[in-house]
């Protein structure tokens, strides 16, 4: 990572402009992917993390199987919006789908049945932490980001086209690609509104 990580921290925002070219490699994003399943905490070590990288025709096609899964559920009359929003994303040079597996999560449960209802909760707050740092991490080496839900709209079809495990749950879908726009200024509330330290 090419930047100090309160700065990446603090430059993360969501690019909506991006275009088809990467300042890194695949081998780039791939290890950044990889470094980032990795070392993301997750509850008793499960490890339920699981994550998708999408290039050149896979990418463009996840993209137009979701314009077309919405086409059959947005009116005609406000389709047009959607399908400029779409066309910002396949845009984009690549995509990571973002997943959990549930077979781990299961286990967790029947495992630790004391902790059951938690489990589920935590492999969210897991995945949350790693779609951040690969957004964070893309963000430092000059790549725009995104983050998208077209869940579970979406999650058969690309379960099957990927031949991917029944257990893995589709969270969230990351389009990037090189910015083609600056984001707008970010508004912030009054920060001792939100932090409180007592000693």
């Amino acid at each position: 990572m090419s930047k100090h990580f309160g700065q990446a921290v603090e430059d993360r925002r969501s690019i909506y402009a991006i275009g088809k070219k990467s300042p890194i490699t695949d081998q780039e994003i791939q290890n950044i992917v990889e470094h980032s399943v990795k070392y993301v905490p997750s509850a008793f070590n499960s490890q339920s993390a699981r994550a998708v990288i999408l290039l050149g025709k896979e990418h463009d096609k996840l993209w137009e199987n979701t314009r077309e899964s919405l086409r059959k559920v947005v009116p005609e009359a406000n389709f047009a919006a959607t399908d400029e929003k779409i066309q910002s994303f396949q845009n984009g040079y690549g995509t990571i789908l973002f997943y959990e597996d549930q077979a781990v999560v299961e286990y967790l449960q029947e495992n630790y049945a004391l902790y059951a209802d938690n489990f589920p909760i935590w492999s969210l707050q897991s995945s949350g932490m790693l779609q951040f740092t690969v957004w964070a991490a893309l963000e430092a080496e000059g790549l725009g980001v995104n983050l998208q839900h077209y869940t579970p709209l979406i999650e058969d079809q690309v379960r099957a086209e990927l031949k991917l495990p029944d257990k893995w749950k589709l969270l969230a879908q990351m389009p990037f690609g090189l910015p083609l726009a600056s984001p707008e200024e970010k508004n912030f509330a009054p920060i001792e509104d939100r932090v409180r330290v007592f000693s």
